[in-house]
């Protein structure tokens, strides 16, 4: 294999496999991500409310209730309990992560990270190698305090300066004064720390990744024996940590499932593993 080939991860497996089949899950992800920004912005823009209201709380065809569960819980410890409608749509929101993965909803859903992602992308384009080394334990203690924050202060504090909630609502309500933290993640991504903000600091993504612990659907190294080693899945993977255990932990009687709750089900080590190492599969492993 030439080195112009194996310039960029994934570049083997387009080549071996054609561009689509090496980007297939970044281009759904992408439709996916695009998909539910269009149906909130429907409304405002056009005057088709298929879905009203924001990521917290949003109806669609004045039917199906959908709550984000960590609101709620922040809702609950400043005293407030919610309506009815608003806990039936927590509670359809914990069977659907619980079922496809917690952090489903920071690869597929959350519009921060295709902010992220960018910075991720120009980070490589630009040769960017330095980054500041945060604990990816750091996600778990901010979480924390957002549930202190809310339990003293009787608010849900946190949502006011949330980059994720503060895109979403700027994209439908206007951008106003949001584009100061949304610039602040990107240059934090770009040049302080590599998958920084998704990575070791957001407690969206803490909270999403507890409520998937015990999620059936995983990726899993299920050709582990074929790789190659060329890394290219530890290169795309923005929590490359939970790789090695189900990829490289055959001796160690470790099974091919990538049990972490902090895989977030992406798709791109399967995109760009050129010898098919990875696909999904059901959990099987304790």
């Amino acid at each position: 294999m030439n080195s112009a080939v194996k310039s960029r991860p994934g570049a083997e497996a387009a080549a071996e496999k054609g561009w689509l089949a090496a980007h297939k899950w970044l281009l759904l992800r992408r439709i996916s991500q695009l998909t539910i920004l269009a149906l909130f912005l429907l409304g405002p823009l056009a005057g088709i409310w298929i879905v009203k209201g924001n990521l917290a709380y949003s109806l669609t065809l004045n039917t199906l209730p959908l709550s984000d569960p960590y609101v709620l819980l922040q809702s609950l410890l400043t005293g407030h309990v919610p309506e009815k409608m608003g806990l039936i749509g927590a509670a359809i929101v914990l069977v659907f992560y619980f079922l496809v993965g917690g952090r489903v909803y920071c690869s597929w859903v959350c519009p921060v990270n295709l902010v992220t992602d960018a910075a991720a992308w120009l980070r490589d384009r630009l040769g960017i190698r330095s980054s500041a080394r945060i604990s990816r334990q750091t996600r778990y203690w901010v979480l924390a305090m957002t549930f202190v924050l809310a339990l003293l202060s009787g608010t849900i504090a946190w949502e006011l300066i949330n980059p994720v909630s503060m895109l979403h609502r700027s994209l439908i309500f206007g951008i106003g004064m949001a584009w100061t933290i949304i610039l602040a993640v990107f240059l934090f991504d770009l040049l302080v720390s590599q998958n920084g903000w998704c990575g070791h600091v957001c407690p969206v993504g803490a909270f999403y990744s507890v409520l998937g612990k015990w999620s059936p659907l995983r990726v899993t190294a299920v050709k582990r024996r074929d790789c190659n080693d060329c890394m290219d899945c530890y290169a795309v993977c923005p929590e490359p940590q939970v790789i090695k255990p189900a990829l490289k932990g055959e001796g160690k009687g470790l099974g091919p499932i990538i049990l972490s709750p902090n895989c977030t089900n992406c798709g791109r080590c399967i995109d760009v593993c050129s010898k098919d190492v990875f696909r999904f599969g059901i959990r099987t492993a304790k």
